[in-house]
């Protein structure tokens, strides 16, 4: 006798439930949720918020296209505070519990190693938009930054070259992590091959958040009067500013000692004043001054976007190559799901192999169809006194990563497709 009641209360949510009547079936049902998993404090602040902001650009694009799939993409944005651990937890709480399809973020190494086995755990997608050591190829991670022979091996050969001043000896300083480490192991076992001694390379590493580089600058000083000297930085954060103003302040010039950065773009340079920097060096896939009608659109967006959002100083806003992967990487997972017809991991997973964009940079971007890395252009740009830089050599089209690099023993027997860590 009691069913009947029953019977009509559960028809009853049913109906609820049918006519969106709940607003979290409903938002379940019309949005797609995507993490932004970025630094907004601490010392990594200064390279990661714009990403988070290129990507709240990017998704407002995609949206204003009538999303993916027919949904809107909803950005979950979170805060790791440039603290590693914390990085982990915030991952774990934007698949757990925020349900989101898809995260984008990291900045550092050290931050993508510590979500790595959150992602492989519960079968997330994380896409990270920054150069790194190689070394990995997860089948949970897109990586839209440069691999070693995308960036560090090329720039080194053209410091090497004529054009880049035929240098001799190598000052390798970076921050003391994963990146710059593996990174340098990686370009000692190059320029032993090219029959560079190790007298002539000397590797110094800092803490994050580093701020005086008074002896360092120093040292470089003393390095070089032993022959022709170049330095690899691979210096990261806000420790690039009192870096930069320390070789200003003790006249070091790029017709000396040209300095070439892996972490150093337009937006590190804003707070630089880079008349004393003018001639040194960075090794990038992109840079905001590459002129195609792709990178004026890009460029003219994010000024719109910044000015519209009131970002902070966004009178001064720039891109850089990070935030264009960010921006490629977007594109490319949107794509890969409309070809997918899904949201789910493993079906994105298997579309993503060999989508193309045609990037900013001028070139059509492919993420390979086994490594999941980007083909991509490398550049290298010389510092102008306005901050921007000058393209002074490129490849002529986009190189494949090499992900476990040739020069680490071992790597030979390494496979070519993405494996999850141990």
């Amino acid at each position: 006798m009691k069913r009947r009641p029953l019977l009509k209360s559960t028809l009853a949510v049913s109906a609820l439930l049918l006519t969106g009547l709940f607003p979290f079936s409903s938002q379940a049902a019309e949005t797609i949720k995507v993490g932004i998993l970025h630094s907004l404090s601490g010392t990594m602040a200064i390279s990661e918020t714009s990403l988070k902001d290129m990507a709240l650009m990017t998704i407002d694009e995609i949206n204003a296209k009538g999303g993916v799939n027919g949904k809107k993409l909803e950005p979950v944005v979170v805060d790791p505070a440039s603290n590693w651990p914390l990085f982990a937890e915030k991952a774990r709480q934007l698949l757990t519990q925020d349900k989101v399809a898809v995260v984008f973020g990291c900045w550092t190494s050290v931050s993508r190693k510590s979500v790595l086995p959150v992602f492989e755990e519960l079968n997330g997608l994380l896409f990270y938009p920054v150069q790194y050591e190689g070394e990995e190829m997860s089948p949970n991670v897109f990586y839209t930054g440069a691999a070693p022979n995308q960036q560090a091996i090329p720039a080194v050969e053209y410091l090497m070259s004529e054009d880049g001043g035929a240098a001799k000896r190598f000052f390798l300083l970076g921050t003391d992590y994963v990146y710059p480490r593996t990174t340098n192991k990686i370009l000692r076992a190059f320029l032993h091959s090219k029959g560079v001694a190790d007298k002539d390379i000397q590797e110094v590493y800092t803490p994050f958040g580093h701020s005086d580089y008074q002896t360092i600058v120093a040292d470089i000083k003393k390095f070089s009067a032993g022959g022709k000297t170049a330095v690899i930085s691979t210096v990261n954060g806000d420790s690039n500013v009192p870096f930069y103003k320390e070789l200003a302040n003790q006249g070091l010039e790029a017709t000396e000692v040209p300095v070439v950065a892996f972490s150093v773009g337009e937006e590190e340079l804003r707070g630089i004043d880079t008349k004393p920097l003018v001639g040194n060096l960075a090794a990038w896939n992109y840079f905001e001054s590459v002129k195609n009608p792709q990178n004026e659109k890009f460029v003219a967006d994010w000024k719109a976007y910044a000015k519209a959002k009131n970002l902070p100083n966004y009178a001064t806003a720039v891109t850089n190559d990070p935030m264009e992967a960010t921006y490629v990487g977007i594109h490319m997972w949107a794509q890969a799901v409309e070809k997918a017809g899904s949201t789910d991991v493993d079906k994105v997973r298997e579309a993503m192999g060999g989508q193309t964009f045609k990037a900013p940079s001028g070139f059509t971007l492919t993420m390979d169809k086994t490594n999941h890395h980007l083909h991509k252009p490398v550049m290298i740009g010389e510092i102008q006194d306005d901050g921007q830089f000058n393209v002074v050599w490129k490849t002529p089209e986009p190189i494949r990563a090499q992900p476990w690099s040739p020069f680490i023993p071992g790597n030979d027997k390494k496979p070519d497709y993405a494996v999850k860590s141990n």
